[in-house]
């Protein structure tokens, strides 16, 4: 253990986990839309996943982001290798990358219109 406990309760879950998505809020109630449309993608692959919010406490966001030297939030690790924020997510989903990575079949129905993966505009 380092002198660090934070950081270490963050590389050990991100070890022990195959498939780990940090979010702002969970995937029953995320708390933004990127993390929502991340857990989307996770959800409709039908791939077990662990979730951890980083809104609780405000260094589990920075120490994450020291560790994988990546600004923004939501960020999924498989495997104990970075894949990336929402918007990476999202193209890989919708390009069948997705699916591959996690060893999973893409769904015929996943096309890039996929109403799961897209947010509702109540701003008009």
């Amino acid at each position: 253990m380092s002198e660090n406990p934070m950081r270490d309760a963050i590389s050990e879950a991100i070890a022990d986990n195959d498939v780990i998505l940090f979010m702002k809020g969970t995937p029953d109630s995320p708390s933004c839309g990127f993390s929502a449309r991340a857990a989307a993608a996770l959800q409709t692959l039908e791939v077990p996943f662990s979730a951890v919010d980083v809104l609780p406490d405000p260094r589990i966001r920075q120490e994450l982001s020291a560790i994988s030297n990546w600004p923004t939030i939501p960020q999924l690790f498989v495997k104990g290798e970075l894949i990336g924020g929402s918007d990476i997510i999202v193209e890989m989903y919708e390009s069948g990358e997705l699916a591959g990575v996690l060893g999973v079949d893409q769904p015929e129905a996943a096309e890039p219109e996929s109403p799961t993966l897209q947010i509702e505009n109540r701003l008009s």
